[in-house]
Protein backbone atom coordinates (compact mmCIF):
# COMPACT_ATOMS: atom_id res chain seq x y z
CA UNK A 1 0.00 0.00 0.00
CA UNK A 2 2.90 2.75 1.04
CA UNK A 3 4.61 1.65 -2.37
CA UNK A 4 1.67 2.79 -4.25
CA UNK A 5 0.91 5.66 -2.43
CA UNK A 6 4.23 6.44 -2.97
CA UNK A 7 4.36 6.03 -6.51
CA UNK A 8 1.17 7.78 -6.83
CA UNK A 9 2.82 10.93 -5.34
CA UNK A 10 5.98 10.90 -7.40
CA UNK A 11 4.40 10.25 -10.80
CA UNK A 12 1.21 12.17 -10.34
CA UNK A 13 2.62 15.46 -12.21
CA UNK A 14 4.00 13.62 -15.12
CA UNK A 15 0.43 11.69 -15.72
CA UNK A 16 -0.99 14.39 -16.41
CA UNK A 17 -3.17 15.14 -19.80
CA UNK A 18 -3.12 18.51 -21.46
CA UNK A 19 -6.63 19.12 -22.96
CA UNK A 20 -5.36 19.35 -26.41
CA UNK A 21 -4.79 15.34 -25.91
CA UNK A 22 -7.90 14.33 -25.55
CA UNK A 23 -9.13 11.88 -27.94
CA UNK A 24 -12.25 12.99 -29.28
CA UNK A 25 -13.11 9.89 -31.24
CA UNK A 26 -15.19 8.48 -28.11
CA UNK A 27 -17.43 8.93 -25.22
CA UNK A 28 -16.19 7.16 -22.08
CA UNK A 29 -18.38 5.64 -20.21
CA UNK A 30 -17.00 4.28 -16.59
CA UNK A 31 -20.06 2.73 -15.20
CA UNK A 32 -22.24 1.02 -17.61
CA UNK A 33 -19.75 -1.94 -17.60
CA UNK A 34 -17.57 -4.36 -15.49
CA UNK A 35 -14.22 -5.34 -16.70
CA UNK A 36 -14.05 -7.62 -19.44
CA UNK A 37 -13.68 -11.41 -18.62
CA UNK A 38 -11.76 -12.19 -21.44
CA UNK A 39 -14.29 -14.00 -23.89
CA UNK A 40 -14.64 -13.18 -26.99
CA UNK A 41 -17.73 -14.18 -29.11
CA UNK A 42 -16.39 -16.15 -32.35
CA UNK A 43 -17.13 -14.87 -35.45
CA UNK A 44 -17.06 -15.61 -39.42
CA UNK A 45 -14.61 -14.05 -41.40
CA UNK A 46 -12.70 -15.60 -44.79
CA UNK A 47 -13.72 -18.48 -44.42
CA UNK A 48 -13.77 -19.98 -41.05
CA UNK A 49 -13.57 -18.56 -37.43
CA UNK A 50 -11.91 -15.77 -35.56
CA UNK A 51 -11.93 -15.05 -31.84
CA UNK A 52 -10.01 -11.69 -31.77
CA UNK A 53 -10.69 -8.88 -34.54
CA UNK A 54 -7.14 -9.08 -35.68
CA UNK A 55 -5.54 -10.04 -38.79
CA UNK A 56 -1.62 -10.59 -39.14
CA UNK A 57 -0.27 -9.97 -42.41
CA UNK A 58 3.28 -11.27 -42.73
CA UNK A 59 6.05 -9.43 -45.09
CA UNK A 60 8.35 -11.91 -46.17
CA UNK A 61 9.87 -15.66 -46.83
CA UNK A 62 13.08 -17.41 -47.72
CA UNK A 63 14.93 -17.01 -44.82
CA UNK A 64 15.51 -18.33 -41.34
CA UNK A 65 14.02 -15.52 -39.80
CA UNK A 66 11.10 -15.60 -41.99
CA UNK A 67 10.33 -19.28 -40.86
CA UNK A 68 10.32 -18.41 -37.14
CA UNK A 69 8.83 -15.48 -37.80
CA UNK A 70 5.32 -17.39 -39.42
CA UNK A 71 5.34 -20.59 -37.42
CA UNK A 72 5.41 -17.88 -34.70
CA UNK A 73 2.61 -15.67 -35.64
CA UNK A 74 0.74 -19.06 -36.75
CA UNK A 75 0.71 -20.52 -33.30
CA UNK A 76 -0.93 -17.03 -32.04
CA UNK A 77 -3.51 -17.22 -34.91
CA UNK A 78 -4.15 -20.63 -33.52
CA UNK A 79 -3.87 -20.05 -29.56
CA UNK A 80 -5.86 -16.59 -29.87
CA UNK A 81 -8.14 -17.11 -33.19
CA UNK A 82 -6.48 -14.39 -35.26
CA UNK A 83 -6.65 -14.61 -39.08
CA UNK A 84 -3.36 -14.68 -41.21
CA UNK A 85 -2.23 -13.98 -44.95
CA UNK A 86 1.09 -15.41 -45.51
CA UNK A 87 3.65 -13.19 -47.53
CA UNK A 88 4.33 -13.39 -51.00
CA UNK A 89 4.77 -16.79 -52.21
CA UNK A 90 5.92 -16.32 -55.69
CA UNK A 91 9.14 -18.32 -55.41
CA UNK A 92 6.87 -21.34 -54.31
CA UNK A 93 5.17 -21.08 -57.93
CA UNK A 94 8.91 -22.77 -59.23
CA UNK A 95 10.23 -24.21 -56.44
CA UNK A 96 9.40 -25.80 -53.07
CA UNK A 97 13.11 -24.50 -51.79
CA UNK A 98 11.32 -22.43 -49.32
CA UNK A 99 8.31 -24.41 -48.50
CA UNK A 100 8.89 -24.92 -44.75
CA UNK A 101 9.05 -21.38 -44.50
CA UNK A 102 5.33 -21.16 -45.33
CA UNK A 103 4.04 -24.53 -44.50
CA UNK A 104 2.28 -23.67 -41.32
CA UNK A 105 -1.00 -24.81 -41.30
CA UNK A 106 0.27 -27.19 -38.91
CA UNK A 107 0.98 -24.96 -35.98
CA UNK A 108 -2.65 -22.79 -36.28
CA UNK A 109 -5.20 -25.37 -36.87
CA UNK A 110 -7.83 -25.90 -38.83
CA UNK A 111 -10.11 -23.62 -37.05
CA UNK A 112 -9.11 -19.99 -38.28
CA UNK A 113 -8.43 -18.61 -41.59
CA UNK A 114 -5.27 -18.60 -43.95
CA UNK A 115 -4.16 -17.18 -47.10
CA UNK A 116 -1.47 -17.79 -49.06
CA UNK A 117 -0.26 -14.30 -51.44
CA UNK A 118 0.91 -13.74 -55.06
CA UNK A 119 1.04 -10.26 -56.87
CA UNK A 120 -1.05 -9.08 -59.21
CA UNK A 121 1.99 -9.34 -61.89
CA UNK A 122 2.13 -12.51 -60.68
CA UNK A 123 -1.70 -13.42 -61.40
CA UNK A 124 -1.41 -11.62 -64.85
CA UNK A 125 1.24 -13.80 -66.12
CA UNK A 126 -0.73 -17.10 -65.08
CA UNK A 127 -4.22 -15.13 -66.63
CA UNK A 128 -2.42 -14.71 -69.79
CA UNK A 129 -0.98 -18.30 -70.02
CA UNK A 130 -3.95 -19.65 -68.83
CA UNK A 131 -2.30 -21.28 -65.91
CA UNK A 132 -4.39 -20.12 -62.95
CA UNK A 133 -4.36 -23.94 -61.64
CA UNK A 134 -0.91 -23.09 -60.36
CA UNK A 135 -2.48 -20.70 -58.42
CA UNK A 136 -4.82 -23.14 -56.70
CA UNK A 137 -1.78 -25.70 -56.34
CA UNK A 138 0.06 -23.94 -54.26
CA UNK A 139 -2.67 -22.91 -52.37
CA UNK A 140 -3.61 -26.47 -51.88
CA UNK A 141 -0.11 -27.34 -50.94
CA UNK A 142 -0.44 -24.94 -48.04
CA UNK A 143 -3.63 -26.13 -47.20
CA UNK A 144 -4.53 -22.37 -47.15
CA UNK A 145 -8.43 -21.22 -47.22
CA UNK A 146 -7.54 -18.92 -50.12
CA UNK A 147 -5.27 -16.19 -51.85
CA UNK A 148 -4.47 -12.56 -51.38
CA UNK A 149 -3.40 -10.68 -54.51
CA UNK A 150 -1.29 -7.87 -53.44
CA UNK A 151 -1.54 -4.61 -55.70
CA UNK A 152 1.44 -3.15 -56.11
CA UNK A 153 2.31 -0.85 -59.58
CA UNK A 154 4.36 1.73 -57.62
CA UNK A 155 6.47 -0.50 -55.74
CA UNK A 156 6.99 -2.60 -59.32
CA UNK A 157 7.78 0.82 -60.76
CA UNK A 158 10.51 1.87 -58.33
CA UNK A 159 12.00 -1.50 -57.70
CA UNK A 160 14.63 -2.68 -59.20
CA UNK A 161 13.78 -5.53 -60.25
CA UNK A 162 10.20 -4.58 -60.91
CA UNK A 163 7.68 -6.33 -63.13
CA UNK A 164 5.79 -4.52 -65.45
CA UNK A 165 2.25 -4.48 -65.50
CA UNK A 166 0.34 -4.40 -68.84
CA UNK A 167 -3.34 -5.02 -67.94
CA UNK A 168 -5.30 -2.61 -65.41
CA UNK A 169 -5.38 -5.15 -62.01
CA UNK A 170 -9.44 -4.89 -61.39
CA UNK A 171 -9.48 -6.67 -65.28
CA UNK A 172 -6.95 -9.32 -64.36
CA UNK A 173 -8.26 -10.26 -61.18
CA UNK A 174 -12.35 -10.50 -62.59
CA UNK A 175 -10.71 -12.93 -65.25
CA UNK A 176 -8.85 -14.75 -62.09
CA UNK A 177 -11.88 -14.81 -59.92
CA UNK A 178 -14.24 -16.25 -62.62
CA UNK A 179 -11.43 -19.31 -63.67
CA UNK A 180 -10.80 -20.63 -60.38
CA UNK A 181 -13.01 -21.37 -57.43
CA UNK A 182 -10.75 -19.65 -55.23
CA UNK A 183 -11.73 -17.65 -52.53
CA UNK A 184 -9.92 -13.88 -53.13
CA UNK A 185 -8.68 -11.16 -50.40
CA UNK A 186 -7.00 -8.29 -52.37
CA UNK A 187 -4.89 -6.04 -50.90
CA UNK A 188 -2.39 -3.04 -51.34
CA UNK A 189 1.03 -2.72 -50.03
CA UNK A 190 1.07 0.61 -47.96
CA UNK A 191 -0.31 3.11 -50.07
CA UNK A 192 -4.05 2.36 -49.88
CA UNK A 193 -6.59 2.44 -52.95
CA UNK A 194 -8.80 5.32 -53.77
CA UNK A 195 -12.77 5.27 -53.84
CA UNK A 196 -13.11 4.03 -57.07
CA UNK A 197 -10.91 1.19 -56.90
CA UNK A 198 -12.33 0.31 -53.82
CA UNK A 199 -16.06 0.47 -55.63
CA UNK A 200 -14.45 -1.79 -58.40
CA UNK A 201 -13.59 -4.01 -55.76
CA UNK A 202 -16.07 -4.67 -53.81
CA UNK A 203 -18.83 -5.67 -56.87
CA UNK A 204 -16.56 -8.36 -57.51
CA UNK A 205 -17.35 -11.74 -55.85
CA UNK A 206 -14.30 -11.50 -53.79
CA UNK A 207 -13.51 -12.30 -50.08
CA UNK A 208 -12.19 -9.45 -48.77
CA UNK A 209 -10.59 -6.25 -49.56
CA UNK A 210 -7.52 -5.45 -47.34
CA UNK A 211 -6.22 -1.48 -46.93
CA UNK A 212 -2.85 -1.40 -46.91
CA UNK A 213 -3.41 1.88 -46.17
CA UNK A 214 -0.91 4.47 -45.81
CA UNK A 215 0.39 4.85 -42.68
CA UNK A 216 2.54 1.59 -42.16
CA UNK A 217 5.22 -0.07 -43.55
CA UNK A 218 5.12 1.64 -47.74
CA UNK A 219 6.77 -0.38 -50.08
CA UNK A 220 7.02 2.54 -52.30
CA UNK A 221 9.65 3.87 -50.09
CA UNK A 222 11.64 0.35 -49.22
CA UNK A 223 12.04 -0.03 -52.84
CA UNK A 224 13.23 3.51 -53.58
CA UNK A 225 15.78 3.23 -50.79
CA UNK A 226 17.07 0.02 -52.12
CA UNK A 227 18.17 1.77 -55.67
CA UNK A 228 21.82 2.27 -56.02
CA UNK A 229 21.33 5.17 -58.74
CA UNK A 230 20.58 9.00 -58.27
CA UNK A 231 17.01 8.72 -59.85
CA UNK A 232 15.74 7.32 -56.65
CA UNK A 233 15.57 11.04 -55.03
CA UNK A 234 13.36 12.34 -57.98
CA UNK A 235 10.63 9.59 -56.92
CA UNK A 236 10.82 10.21 -53.22
CA UNK A 237 6.93 12.27 -53.22
CA UNK A 238 5.42 9.10 -54.50
CA UNK A 239 6.18 7.07 -51.28
CA UNK A 240 3.75 9.83 -49.59
CA UNK A 241 0.74 9.12 -52.25
CA UNK A 242 -2.04 6.97 -50.83
CA UNK A 243 -5.01 7.12 -48.79
CA UNK A 244 -5.03 6.57 -44.90
CA UNK A 245 -6.78 3.91 -42.82
CA UNK A 246 -9.45 6.33 -42.17
CA UNK A 247 -9.97 7.83 -45.11
CA UNK A 248 -10.79 4.48 -46.56
CA UNK A 249 -12.97 3.32 -43.71
CA UNK A 250 -15.04 6.48 -45.17
CA UNK A 251 -14.46 5.39 -48.39
CA UNK A 252 -16.08 1.98 -47.86
CA UNK A 253 -18.95 3.20 -45.77
CA UNK A 254 -20.18 5.38 -48.49
CA UNK A 255 -20.21 2.94 -50.87
CA UNK A 256 -22.12 0.61 -48.83
CA UNK A 257 -24.30 2.96 -48.65
CA UNK A 258 -24.89 3.57 -51.92
CA UNK A 259 -24.27 0.57 -54.16
CA UNK A 260 -25.02 -3.13 -54.56
CA UNK A 261 -22.12 -4.98 -53.51
CA UNK A 262 -20.78 -8.83 -53.23
CA UNK A 263 -17.96 -7.57 -50.84
CA UNK A 264 -18.65 -6.79 -47.80
CA UNK A 265 -15.98 -7.64 -45.98
CA UNK A 266 -12.40 -5.27 -44.74
CA UNK A 267 -9.46 -5.67 -43.34
CA UNK A 268 -8.45 -2.47 -42.02
CA UNK A 269 -4.47 -2.04 -42.09
CA UNK A 270 -2.00 0.16 -42.44
CA UNK A 271 -0.53 2.87 -39.66
CA UNK A 272 -2.92 0.56 -37.16
CA UNK A 273 -0.20 1.27 -33.95
CA UNK A 274 -2.67 0.50 -31.45
CA UNK A 275 -5.80 -1.03 -30.13
CA UNK A 276 -7.85 2.11 -29.69
CA UNK A 277 -7.15 3.50 -33.50
CA UNK A 278 -8.46 -0.54 -35.02
CA UNK A 279 -11.20 -0.81 -32.13
CA UNK A 280 -12.34 2.42 -33.48
CA UNK A 281 -12.32 2.00 -37.36
CA UNK A 282 -14.07 -1.44 -36.91
CA UNK A 283 -16.67 0.21 -34.85
CA UNK A 284 -17.54 2.60 -37.68
CA UNK A 285 -16.73 0.49 -40.25
CA UNK A 286 -20.46 0.05 -41.71
CA UNK A 287 -19.48 -3.64 -43.20
CA UNK A 288 -17.94 -6.83 -41.17
CA UNK A 289 -14.40 -5.54 -40.45
CA UNK A 290 -11.26 -6.73 -38.86
CA UNK A 291 -8.08 -5.00 -38.18
CA UNK A 292 -4.35 -5.86 -38.96
CA UNK A 293 -0.92 -4.55 -37.31
CA UNK A 294 1.58 -6.61 -39.62
CA UNK A 295 4.95 -4.41 -38.18
CA UNK A 296 4.26 -4.48 -34.78
CA UNK A 297 3.36 -8.29 -35.04
CA UNK A 298 6.43 -8.91 -36.74
CA UNK A 299 8.47 -7.17 -34.51
CA UNK A 300 7.48 -9.86 -31.32
CA UNK A 301 7.75 -12.64 -33.76
CA UNK A 302 11.22 -12.47 -34.36
CA UNK A 303 12.22 -13.76 -31.16
CA UNK A 304 10.55 -16.69 -28.56
CA UNK A 305 6.97 -17.25 -28.61
CA UNK A 306 6.36 -16.34 -25.14
CA UNK A 307 7.46 -12.79 -26.22
CA UNK A 308 4.49 -12.87 -28.77
CA UNK A 309 2.37 -14.62 -26.70
CA UNK A 310 2.89 -11.77 -24.13
CA UNK A 311 2.02 -8.87 -26.96
CA UNK A 312 -1.35 -10.64 -28.18
CA UNK A 313 -2.64 -11.06 -24.61
CA UNK A 314 -1.66 -6.97 -23.86
CA UNK A 315 -4.11 -6.85 -27.63
CA UNK A 316 -6.80 -9.13 -26.07
CA UNK A 317 -6.92 -7.03 -22.36
CA UNK A 318 -6.33 -3.61 -24.29
CA UNK A 319 -9.72 -4.92 -26.63
CA UNK A 320 -11.49 -5.94 -23.96
CA UNK A 321 -11.21 -2.49 -22.17
CA UNK A 322 -11.93 -0.67 -25.17
CA UNK A 323 -15.06 -2.49 -25.50
CA UNK A 324 -16.46 -2.36 -22.10
CA UNK A 325 -15.64 1.53 -21.75
CA UNK A 326 -15.67 3.40 -25.15
CA UNK A 327 -18.48 4.48 -27.11
CA UNK A 328 -17.78 6.03 -30.64
CA UNK A 329 -19.29 9.08 -31.75
CA UNK A 330 -20.89 9.78 -34.71
CA UNK A 331 -19.59 13.03 -35.01
CA UNK A 332 -15.79 12.93 -33.38
CA UNK A 333 -15.34 16.12 -33.79
CA UNK A 334 -17.97 17.52 -31.94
Amino acid sequence: MSDRKKDHINFALDARTDKNEADTRFYYEPLLAAHHKGEFEPFSFAGKEMKLPIWVSSMTGGTQEAGTINRNLAQACGEFGMGMGLGSCRALLESDEYLADFDIRKYMGNEVPLYANLGIAQIEKLVAKKEEEKAEQLTRKLDADGLIIHVNPLQEAFQPEGDSINVPPVETIMAFIQNTGLRVIVKEVGQGMGPESLRQLMKLPIEAIEFGALGGTNFTKLELSRRKDKRSSYFASFGNIGHTASEMTEFVNKISEKYPLKCRQVIISGGISNVIDGYYLTRISKVKSVFGMASAFLEHARYDYNTLKEFVEQLKNGLGVAMQYLVPKENPNH
